[in-house]
């Protein structure tokens, strides 16, 4: 099948470049190819292939271009609009949330069929007019329900993540670029709390071990796999070069481009 009549469009706010999930959102992709990873799994998305980002949850993304176009469809379901659609049709929440921050949705032709439906309600940059946005989530929602009602309990949970076991979530997301209150959240636990354990746990500050950590890290690619700083740093959680650069040579006191030619000399 054929979506030359699709591109980018969007039912509420772009994709962030913020690794973070606030809201739940529907991804399907027209042109192009993608990559996600959200500390746990990579997962690969090709040209009409659909997935769910989940809220809460935390996820990187690459994207490979087809002849010069990536193209995409993103639809977010809000918690307003989710607690109105469940009173409405009374979908029930049931079962725990599953682990990982993306789903991978069961194949449908009706999803297929949806997409290309909305052309017609899409305004001049590929935003649907909003007297149909909540029409048209409705309807896609009813279609991925129906075919996976266990995505009722993702979708319609709505309460903040729990406390989990804080060594094992740091150790797998560390390199993902969000503030130490995120991280708070996100493991179950108020700052105070989250420091206090923290500090319990690993001898040390967040903040300092997480500029360790990464480091660590940079070394390990830089000297063992070949890798450039300009490739690696914003994996690892670093906002720019520079502030990467300066970190890793009060660290370990020589530059990363050293460590990388030394790297590649001995290769």
């Amino acid at each position: 099948m054929t979506f030359s009549t699709i591109s980018s469009c969007y039912i509420s706010p772009t994709i962030s470049d913020n690794q973070f999930i606030p809201e739940h959102f529907f991804l399907y992709l027209a042109t192009g190819c993608m990559s996600a990873f959200d500390g746990n799994t990579e997962y690969s998305l090709q040209a009409g292939d659909y997935g769910l980002a989940v809220r809460n949850g935390l996820a990187k993304y690459s994207k490979q271009p087809d002849q010069g176009r990536f193209e995409k469809v993103v639809i977010f379901f809000d918690q307003a609009f989710l607690k109105a659609f469940q009173v409405r049709y009374a979908y029930a929440s049931e079962g725990r949330r599953p682990a990982g921050s993306l789903v991978k949705l069961t194949e449908n032709r009706l999803v297929h069929h949806f997409v290309q439906s909305l052309t017609p309600y899409l305004n001049g940059d590929g935003i649907i007019r909003p007297e149909f946005s909540d029409i048209k989530r409705s309807e896609l929602l009813v279609i991925l329900l129906n075919e996976q009602p266990a995505l009722a309990s993702i979708l319609f949970n709505f309460g903040h993540p729990e406390k989990i076991n804080l060594e094992q979530f740091m150790n797998l997301h560390y390199t993902f670029n969000v503030s130490i209150e995120r991280f708070a959240y996100l493991t179950g636990r108020s700052l105070s709390a989250f420091k206090r354990d923290f500090e319990q746990l690993f001898h040390e500050t967040p903040s300092r071990w997480l500029v360790k950590k990464r480091l660590q890290e940079a070394y390990f690619q830089l000297e063992r796999n070949g890798k450039k700083p300009s490739e690696i740093y914003l994996d690892l959680g670093f906002e720019d070069l520079s502030h990467f650069s300066y970190a890793f040579r009060k660290q370990f006191g020589h530059s990363p481009s050293t460590v990388a030619k030394r790297g590649a000399t001995t290769d």
